[in-house]
């Protein structure tokens, strides 16, 4: 495990400690329109949006983290009350894959799109109105955090990266763990692109957000792989037929073969029973995380 935390410069964000976490139910009086998705609430989404909403939470200064919800993640929040639980206290959740969104439109909310995590991540990078916020990278193999800090530098110059982290593969030790809390907090970045893959990325930012100087959390799975090259993507037209699945598939089939094959034909399955009425799935309710003190969290 190795981390790496360059000379960090202005912090736009200069009363970060005591900053709440939030959930979505939260940050807004109205209530936000929802995809209930097998009793996992996902939010009805436009790209547009979605970044609207990232900016909306940087402006009040709050805490909290981005679950990036697809099939995969829905089926498995059934099996894992830690994951549903992950789900039910992010801040913004959104519809990672087409099949989110369909079931979004087929619930009545036309507008619904796919919003993937590697090209939010993209569009964070790229736009102005977040150009003055600070990033840290967790995940990915050794180098991979390196390379796609270069790789973003490429895309965008003016973006500051103030750290990386590679974490083994297996749970962090207390030691891992402290050590990491403290190169975090001391270069306190606005946020925090976590790519370890669902469920492990949404539960490790449901524990570890109260610990932390930041402001949001982004679970975004393979966009590090993506945005390295060691991924290829996909032609929008697969994308929009709901084909990433497959052409995924064909790039790891030893690794992803069992987990669509469990997965993809229980999803549509369930799905047509809560379409139909002939069952019903109790939605988790929205939890917040509960921080730490801020001088438990400051070091």
């Amino acid at each position: 495990m190795k981390s790496s935390c360059p000379a960090v410069t202005a912090d736009p964000i200069a009363a970060l400690d005591g900053c709440p976490p939030v959930s979505a139910a939260m940050e807004h009086d109205a209530p936000l329109p929802f995809i209930d998705v097998l009793g996992v609430r996902v939010e009805a989404l436009t790209m547009e949006q979605a970044l609207a909403r990232i900016a909306s939470h940087l402006r009040r200064r709050q805490r909290g983290y981005l679950c990036a919800v697809n099939v995969h993640g829905v089926m498995q929040a059934r099996r894992d009350p830690g994951l549903a639980a992950a789900y039910a206290g992010a801040a913004i959740s959104i519809p990672d894959g087409m099949p989110i969104a369909w079931v979004g439109r087929l619930q009545g909310h036309r507008t619904t799109q796919r919003v993937a995590g590697p090209e939010l991540m993209r569009e964070v990078f790229l736009r102005p109105e977040f150009a003055a916020y600070s990033h840290f990278f967790y995940g990915g193999d050794e180098g991979v955090a390196h390379e796609l800090v270069a790789t973003f530098r490429r895309l965008a110059p003016h973006c500051n990266i103030v750290g990386t982290f590679t974490p083994p593969f297996r749970e962090l030790s207390p030691r891992e763990e402290s050590a990491l809390v403290a190169t975090i907090n001391r270069a306190r970045p606005d946020m925090i692109w976590v790519g370890i893959g669902t469920p492990k990325q949404d539960r490790f930012m449901r524990h570890m957000l109260p610990k932390l100087q930041t402001r949001i959390m982004f679970g975004v799975g393979a966009a590090f792989d993506f945005h390295t090259g060691r991924l290829r993507d996909c032609s929008p037209w697969i994308k929009n037929a709901g084909l990433q699945w497959f052409h995924r598939l064909l790039q790891d089939p030893r690794r992803l073969w069992l987990r669509y094959l469990r997965d993809n034909p229980a999803f549509l399955a369930h799905m047509a029973l809560q379409l139909t009425g002939l069952r019903s799935y109790t939605l988790a309710a929205c939890t917040p995380t509960v921080p730490d003190s801020p001088e438990k969290v400051r070091v």
